[in-house]
């Protein structure tokens, strides 16, 4: 199931309020687009601004719209074990195909912790998990060796989300898990190493603007043709750095709002991307050859 390429889908608001007609747009650009998944309510969904009421409403949006036509992975992660066990349970009942937990955040709990946070939720659903490791955000890493024992405990943990940055423990965590779940890249600027260390995928924040152009990228690499992935790839690495000039999703909103997807609100802490670096974005999307 978790392999090709998610977009983690950004949230589009209008005067404060979630904009579904945008948000309707933009998911069925992504499906022409041929992604295999769409990841709402993850970090670059604003999901930290968001209401209880206003995640499980994305959420069951989200699936309306999709009606089956691709996977939808919801983000339901907390570093409140209690609200990640209602938010996925809440999810699943809107007909979501898995979710994604990413680690608890800020109270930094140690590895049997994590094991058992991830368990709990586990047990609460039957349906698929994606597991997300970014420590970078959260404060704390979940080593390979956890995961293992994690997964050794529970048959629904299918897929890694990896976004360590760190190749080689991405490496060992295929060494370790590689025949029990799926991996894939949780950073647009590691896709192509971390299919070639056997992941099966992204779960990309570019994908957002760039869906299709994301896609050629992993269907070149899967139908053998190593080297017409690579000059595509490095051909979009520089805008997948530019997505990361300022916090994510602030670069990727502005982007999409050039596009004419949606307007480029964006709750706050988080403020809308100056247009001073918007303009150094255009500029390395007009070297790629789209005009934004």
């Amino acid at each position: 199931m978790f392999n090709g390429v998610y977009t983690a889908l950004i949230t589009p608001f209008k005067n404060d309020a979630v904009d579904y007609e945008s948000l309707e747009k933009i998911i069925e650009h992504q499906i022409a687009s041929g992604v295999s998944g769409l990841v709402p309510m993850g970090t670059t969904g604003e999901s930290p601004t968001v209401s209880h009421e206003e995640h499980i409403a994305i959420i069951k949006k989200t699936v309306s719209i999709v009606n089956g036509r691709v996977k939808v992975v919801a983000g339901t992660g907390s570093n409140s074990t209690r609200e990640a066990v209602h938010l996925t349970e809440s999810a699943a009942n809107a007909g979501v195909d898995g979710v994604l937990l990413v680690n608890p955040y800020y109270n930094k709990p140690p590895q049997h912790a994590l094991i058992d946070h991830f368990h709990t939720i586990a047990k609460a659903v039957d349906i698929p998990i994606m597991l997300y490791n970014i420590p970078g955000r959260t404060g704390v890493n979940f080593m390979p060796e956890s995961v293992a024992e994690l997964i050794s405990k529970t048959d629904n943990i299918k897929a890694m989300k990896a976004a360590s940055g760190d190749i080689a423990q991405i490496m060992h965590l295929y060494e370790l898990c590689g025949d029990k779940i799926e991996i894939m890249s949780g950073d647009d600027n590691l896709l192509l190493p971390v299919m070639a260390a056997g992941g099966s995928g992204v779960v990309s924040v570019l994908s957002n603007a760039l869906p299709a152009e994301v896609v050629k990228v992993v269907n070149l690499f899967k139908s053998g043709d190593i080297n017409g992935a690579r000059t595509e790839f490095y051909r979009l690495l520089p805008l997948c750095r530019m997505m990361f000039v300022e916090t994510n999703p602030i670069p990727i909103k502005a982007v999409i709002s050039r596009m004419g997807f949606c307007s480029n609100e964006i709750r706050k802490p988080l403020l809308s991307l100056s247009a001073e670096k918007l303009n150094v974005i255009a500029d390395a999307f007009a070297d790629y050859g789209r005009k934004i």
